[in-house]
């Protein structure tokens, strides 16, 4: 038994916020976002609007594409940094607004690499018996953590959504996976506030060491996206495309220089988007399937890396 996408989907909140807004709201300008993002705007959020919405709109559209109903879909997990609120779970908040009644939801927390976190486990699902038709969702409002006097992470993050619908098939889809982790380092990207006798302890904003950050990525993307190919038996040029998490576009050049693939098999969104954490895959995912760049029989490689730290690779063929 395999598992395979048969549809994605994807949302982004109406609100565009440029780096000519942020110019007049920080101490930055666009050449200079530009020059070490490589993104141009991002989506923000409206008022009230929750992970769960962005996350609803991304999934009708995948279980559109995919030709599946509320009845179909016997597992939820849905990667998100952000929940709607500390329980219930995000999946079970966005199960009851899609109306599907039956099968398991939860949330996986991994921070940026939620999303292959969480196509990692509903495979094993489906692999095992447990699932037939899954849903796996990255949804994110991250702007909600953001001091906007802070340069260094004001201008890098967006919100939004993305989904895929995961379903049994004789025919191998999900080739593999490699996740790892390593909580040593959970200090260079975190946002460290509880809540404790109803006040907030810690700090309420996210806070990111940028240069530790830049070289931990672009090191252990690599070593992933290596291992996972070696393990599977494939050479670089053999990935038809790459679809990194959309963090940085200096991240994502390095991490294709050191794997050996060229810009051009490299699907980004990060200039449109920015860093949008665990919808960053799916929405870069499903962007290049409707615009036709992934093709039934292509080799697709995801990678991630995040807050915790948390990084991995999944392995698809279309």
């Amino acid at each position: 038994m395999y598992s395979r996408i048969i549809g994605t989907g994807s949302y982004l909140p109406e609100k565009v916020l440029t780096n000519f807004d942020l110019e007049k709201m920080v101490d930055t300008t666009h050449d200079w976002i530009v020059s070490r993002s490589g993104i141009t705007e991002r989506h923000v959020a409206a008022a009230g609007e929750l992970s769960s919405d962005l996350a609803a709109h991304a999934s009708r559209r995948a279980m559109e594409m995919a030709g599946v109903g509320a009845d179909d879909i016997d597992l939820i997990i849905v990667a998100t940094t952000t929940p709607d609120q500390i329980f219930p779970s995000t999946a079970c908040i966005l199960q009851d607004k899609l109306g599907i009644r039956q099968g398991a939801a939860f949330d996986v927390q991994a921070v940026c690499s939620g999303f292959v976190y969480a196509l990692n486990t509903a495979d094993l699902y489906i692999r095992g018996g447990q699932a037939r038709t899954a849903l796996v969702v990255g949804a994110e409002v991250l702007t909600r953590l953001l001091d906007w006097n802070d340069r260094g992470t004001c201008v890098l993050f967006g919100d939004g959504a993305g989904a895929v619908v995961l379903q049994a098939s004789d025919a191998p889809g999900i080739l593999g996976a490699k996740l790892h982790s390593d909580g040593r380092y959970r200090d260079l990207l975190q946002a460290n506030a509880r809540i404790s006798g109803g006040k907030i302890e810690g700090a309420p904003y996210m806070f990111m060491d940028g240069q530790g950050v830049f070289k931990f990525a672009v090191k252990v993307l690599s070593e992933v996206v290596q291992e996972l190919l070696a393990d599977q038996g494939i050479k670089d040029s053999e990935i038809d495309w790459l679809v990194p998490h959309q963090a940085n576009i200096r991240i994502i050049e390095a991490t294709a220089k050191k794997v050996g693939m060229d810009m051009g098999r490299v699907v980004l969104t990060v200039g449109q988007h920015g860093n949008t954490s665990a919808a960053s895959i799916p929405l870069a995912l499903d962007t290049a399937v409707r615009d036709g760049r992934i093709r039934a029989g292509q080799k697709i490689l995801l990678e991630a890396v995040g807050g915790g730290f948390a990084w991995g690779a999944v392995l698809v063929k279309w």
